[in-house]
């Protein structure tokens, strides 16, 4: 094992009632890293968590921290800690009780454990605040004392199940950047569930995408938005119009696809293909453009069906001549791309379109 693997997941399933939640997945995790399991309800992201807490047990597979083999450990007896998305906080304690609970129930000084609580309310901006109660803060300030409980207890790694979704989308953009401030400034690994994929991509090191047990895909954020290895890894991060075409010929440069009886070059997909293979086309939504003449290297023929007002950005949709519709969002100050019903032609940069499986 790697110096820096702190948590490493091999082969792990888990079934209940028959049904397949998890078909064995492997992962390791450095140590210091932000690890986001991202996924539709229902691919196996919680499951997989209880597993490493040690709140459920795998038909199959291991979980190791630091080397170690920590499968049959009880919760207790391994260095996790897990941030739930009720917060779960003592509602009879106040700020902290709550953040020195753990540290008294094993048995350290008042003098002590206060001094760890005024460390960790510096740590999550919460100084001042230690005689208010539960029902005295906002759905971020528990949050927050949800943070310092789970870590006062310096564990190696710390879990987080959608811990931002009760919060309302001006507090939880706010809370991304701080909790991935905290981790950094902590230096411990955090591993994150969500399905939210901005949040994915504003706090991860890494993302590891999942679906039906398994993972699509595990890549930094870049990597998984500009280079998706399959198509469902294409379609879940982000916005994009999945065209159908076949490979016409490959070289070392990159590929000739045929879409509609038009020829488009692409770049060189990660995996092999030949000519003849069928494989999709990612058109990321902003990165497609229209007008009345091609604005990037490639181009196929459609018409304005519509275009809606956003801010911004201004969002269209546009119907090719096999009547597949393609969604395309410009900033708003860009008037000129034609009107609604008029024929245009939809452009892009071969080098902004992935293809996948």
């Amino acid at each position: 094992m790697s110096e820096n693997v702190l948590l490493r997941l091999k082969g792990l399933e888990k079934s209940f009632d028959r049904h397949p939640i998890l078909r064995g997945i492997s992962l390791d995790v450095q140590s210091g890293e932000f690890v986001t399991l991202l996924g539709p309800s229902g691919c196996g992201k919680t499951t997989t968590l209880r597993i490493i807490a040690g709140l459920l047990d795998p038909d199959a597979g291991s979980v190791e921290l630091d080397g170690r083999d920590i499968t049959a450990l009880a919760p207790e007896k391994r260095d996790v800690n897990t941030v739930f998305q009720n917060y779960a906080l003592f509602p009879h304690m106040n700020v902290e009780k709550n953040i020195s609970y753990g540290l008294r129930v094993r048995g350290m000084k008042k003098p002590e454990w206060q001094k760890r609580v005024t460390e960790m309310l510096r740590l999550v901006q919460l100084e001042g605040y230690e005689k208010r109660m539960p029902g005295q803060l906002s759905g971020g300030q528990r949050q927050r004392v949800a943070i310092a409980r789970a870590v006062v207890l310096n564990p190696r790694l710390l879990l987080l199940d959608e811990p931002l979704g009760a919060l309302d989308l001006k507090l939880r953009r706010q809370m991304q950047q701080e909790l991935k401030d905290i981790q950094r400034r902590l230096g411990i690994a955090f591993v994150y569930i969500t399905h939210d994929q901005e949040e994915a991509l504003n706090m991860s090191d890494r993302i590891a995408i999942m679906h039906e047990g398994r993972f699509e895909q595990i890549g930094t954020p870049e990597e998984i938005y500009e280079r998706p290895a399959t198509r469902f890894a294409a379609g879940f991060i982000g916005q994009t119009n999945l065209l159908e075409a076949k490979v016409v010929s490959t070289d070392a440069e990159g590929v000739v696809l045929e879409y509609a009886g038009t020829r488009l070059p692409a770049r060189r997909p990660d995996f092999d293909v030949q000519a003849g293979d069928t494989v999709a086309l990612s058109l990321r939504t902003e990165r497609v453009g229209f007008a009345r003449t091609p604005l990037g290297g490639c181009a196929l023929p459609a018409t304005l069906k519509s275009r809606h007002y956003a801010g911004g950005s201004m969002r269209a949709v546009l119907t090719l001549d096999d009547g597949r519709e393609v969604l395309a969002q410009c900033p708003s100050a860009d008037r000129a791309q034609g009107e609604i019903g008029e024929r245009v032609l939809l452009s892009w940069n071969p080098g902004e379109a992935p293809v996948v499986r």
